[in-house]
């Protein structure tokens, strides 16, 4: 507690204060954006999620009323109290956030004879009731909120009533809907309420901790173990609104090569050149559309970074070459973990470079992963970062065409990394208490930065691990998940969420990581995949193949079906991505992002939007043939058949196996391509337009697919105007900058 408010100063945008125990500020970001900051560990923000200034000019009025320092903007106000208690209100005077005042009813703390009971018993034991983190801010509850966003935590979409910690942690059991935590750390909460809706960013690496109402349903709290008190309060008329501005502080996902939109084929126990050959064979056999196939750690040389197996892989790259020949793209999977080997390469360079984590003592701390014993790179130092861009040229020089990070969480095969690992945060030293959520995230980065130079098209990198804002760098995965029906189902709500945390461009294991995928299963989950951002079919070694070929004749057409469909969708997809490097917007939403006030959407997990304009609803339960779908207000049309359906009403549609509904607003547009078994196989010099009925303007964005050429200009635009029971819509070109299409088609 900070005690009696003493002095305040304003600095341009700045609010300084003086408390009896501490100084703290409020920054105007934006007129909409405001940070609160408690310097308790450093004086400066030191953002790994923020880069560069993102203040722009705002004019803020501050003055005293009724014992609090009220700072105003033209659409937010913020009111400081004693002890640095924070309200924040809408430019109308409505209460939107609160500071909780009253007593929190903390959980009784169990004695350490039960907790060892209960965890001999094999129960999972909720955090201590009584430790308390000396990081914390608690908002009052008024009974209405809803909860979003927080990256790839499990659960139901709606978050309230959950707990969460943020510690990117490997965990292999089955995850379930009370984990914790799991990969990713992503601090963004989004409320919705009757009052508003608002974002609140929470930019502290250490581990922290979210309880939404579990503990106590007059308060939610974040907690932090060490560091700083750093939010950004976002503000906003409407959802949309909130995750464009926690998008502008953290960055947006940049427009990625079109390739990387269509399938991809991967499996731990893919173990030579040969093996590689026969799935690009048989895709290409089958006439199953397919562009990538990922190398899992047997390509490696014993498992050391930056080499390759010769033995069972042949000549480097050679396969990689021979593969292209039909139109296949390949992604190679990197691990932070270097290989204590004196002789190998990058560990000696790493040893005579001093890039290596050390212990407290000073020695390079050595763990175990893939290799045996290994060393981790400290990716918080500049010239470590630069090393591994460097060697980025090695994978692009044998043909890769983009990076699988893996295991960065970091991962160990010996227990966590100690919290006293010395690491460097750019200029100076830390600990892996501070470092360890981020060492994802910086290995993205300079994956990213590495691709770029020594590729020259967009960077396709995948990480499994990650931090706020690495959206920037990278697309994700949600890690190992297990071919359950749960698992399935659990998939929607986290990539929604994950998409209005900012990383956009995510995707699940389809078919799942661990176990035995069932060909049901397979065909429920790919009707997911074909809308995922990332479509990929990926499995462990140890479990049943699950490539199409593996199950029925029934199953492959089934999964041709959807893949194809996907291929079809590709410039709508296409389209959807610009407008996320636009806005930060992401592909797949859920429901509550474009009609927040529905309260039917609120807790809906189990369909979603593809963009504002498509709807897809998929049978997410083992044995069923009907979906019971809930379409919003306005007018939709069965995709298909252009059936339509008035919103706003539940309807029981027919769903068997080979069939996901699918639905398109009223006066929506989807632009399709001509089917191709890959991206470059044919130009795409015709665009057909799916036109539905209603009034409707949709904006059409075309390039090279490829390369930054578009950053300078080297694009087009088309404008689609559409009205009424129209076949056709008028078009306008906006823009003009690159090879038009030959034809456009209306259907």
């Amino acid at each position: 507690m900070l005690g009696k408010k003493l002095s305040y100063q304003t600095n341009g945008s700045t609010v300084e204060f003086e408390f009896e125990h501490g100084t703290a500020y409020v920054t105007a970001v934006t007129d909409t954006i405001m940070n609160v900051f408690v310097p308790y560990q450093s004086k400066d923000h030191r953002s790994k999620a923020i880069e560069g200034d993102k203040r722009l000019p705002v004019t803020v009025d501050v003055s005293e009323e009724g014992g609090a320092v009220q700072i105003k903007t033209d659409k937010l106000t913020a009111k400081v109290y004693d002890d640095f208690l924070i309200d924040f209100y809408k430019k109308d005077g409505t209460l939107l956030c609160a500071d909780f005042r009253g007593e929190r009813k903390k959980k009784k703390k169990l004695s350490d004879e039960a907790l060892a009971t209960l965890e001999s018993e094999g129960h999972a034991v909720s955090a201590d009731g009584e430790k308390e983190d000396p990081v914390m801010v608690v908002k009052q509850m008024s009974g209405d909120e809803k909860f979003y966003g927080l990256g790839d935590k499990t659960g139901v979409l709606n978050k309230r009533n959950y707990e969460y910690e943020n510690w990117n942690s490997d965990l292999p059991q089955a995850h379930t809907d009370d984990f914790k935590a799991l990969y990713k750390s992503i601090p963004f909460l989004i409320t919705l309420k009757d009052a508003g809706v608002f974002g609140m960013f929470f930019d502290n690496t250490y581990r922290s901790h979210v309880n939404l109402g579990k503990e106590n349903s007059a308060c939610y709290y974040y907690s932090a173990e060490n560091g700083n008190l750093d939010y950004y309060f976002i503000s906003g008329e409407k959802m949309t609104d909130i995750v464009e501005g926690y998008t502008y502080l953290t960055g947006r996902t940049p427009l990625p090569q079109l390739w990387t939109l269509g399938h991809h084929q991967s499996r731990w126990g893919y173990m030579s050149a040969d093996d590689i050959r026969r799935v690009a064979h048989k895709y290409r056999e089958l006439q199953i559309p397919c562009d990538t196939i990922h190398f899992d750690i047997d390509y490696m040389d014993g498992y050391r970074v930056f080499t390759w197996n010769e033995k069972g892989f042949g000549a480097p790259g050679a396969i990689i070459k021979e593969i292209a020949e039909d139109g296949f793209k390949v992604v190679c999977i990197i691990d932070p973990g270097v290989k204590l080997d004196p002789g190998y390469a990058k560990y000696d360079e790493g040893i005579a470079n001093d890039y290596f984590a050390k212990t407290p003592e000073g020695e390079v701390y050595v763990n175990e992963v893939w290799p045996g014993e290994a060393v981790y790179p400290d990716f918080g130092k500049p010239d470590v970062r630069k090393w591994w861009a460097e060697n980025q040229k090695f994978l692009v020089d044998l043909g890769v065409r983009g990076t699988w990070n893996d295991m960065n969480e970091p991962a160990s095969f010996r227990g966590e990394l100690p919290q006293d690992v010395v690491f460097t945060d750019e200029d100076q030293k830390t600990d892996h208490a501070a470092m360890h959520n981020v060492y994802g995230h910086l290995m993205s980065k300079a994956t990213y930065e590495g691709l770029k130079e020594a590729d020259g098209r967009r960077p396709f990198v995948i990480t499994r691990a990650c931090y706020a804002g690495t959206q920037k760098y990278s697309t994700v995965w949600t890690g190992d998940n297990q071919s359950l029906w749960a698992h399935l189902r659990m998939a929607v709500p986290q990539l929604c969420n994950l998409g209005m945390s900012g990383i956009t461009f995510a995707g699940t294991d389809v078919g799942g990581f661990g176990a035995d995928c069932t060909p049901e299963l397979m065909c429920r989950w790919v009707q997911v995949g074909a809308f995922s951002p990332l479509f990929r079919n990926h499995s462990s070694m140890g479990s049943t193949f699950q490539e199409p070929w593996q199950f029925d004749e029934e199953t492959i057409r089934i999964y041709r079906k959807f893949v194809e469909l996907r291929y079809q969708l590709l410039p709508y997809l296409y389209d959807l991505f610009r407008e996320c490097e636009l806005t930060g917007l992401p592909i797949m939403r859920p429901l509550v992002l474009h009609y927040e006030n529905d309260p039917e959407v609120w807790n809906l997990n189990g369909e979603f939007l593809v963009g504002e304009n498509l709807l897809a609803a998929p049978v997410l339960e083992q044995g069923e043939t009907k979906k019971i779908v809930y379409l919003p207000e306005g007018v939709w049309y069965d995709y298909e058949t252009k059936k339509p359906y008035q919103g706003r009403q539940y309807y029981m549609v027919d769903a068997p196996l080979d069939t996901c509904p699918m639905f398109v607003k009223e006066g929506g547009m989807i632009p399709t391509y001509e089917l191709a078994q890959y991206v470059g196989e044919k130009p795409y010099d015709t665009l057909k337009m799916r036109v539905y009925p209603g009034n409707g303007t949709y904006l059409h964005y075309q390039d090279n697919g490829a390369d930054f050429a578009y950053r300078d200009g080297a694009y087009n635009v088309y404008e689609f105007t559409h009205e009424g029971d129209k076949k056709e819509a008028s078009v306008q070109m906006k823009k003009e900058g690159y090879t038009k299409y030959k034809n456009i088609l209306f259907e």
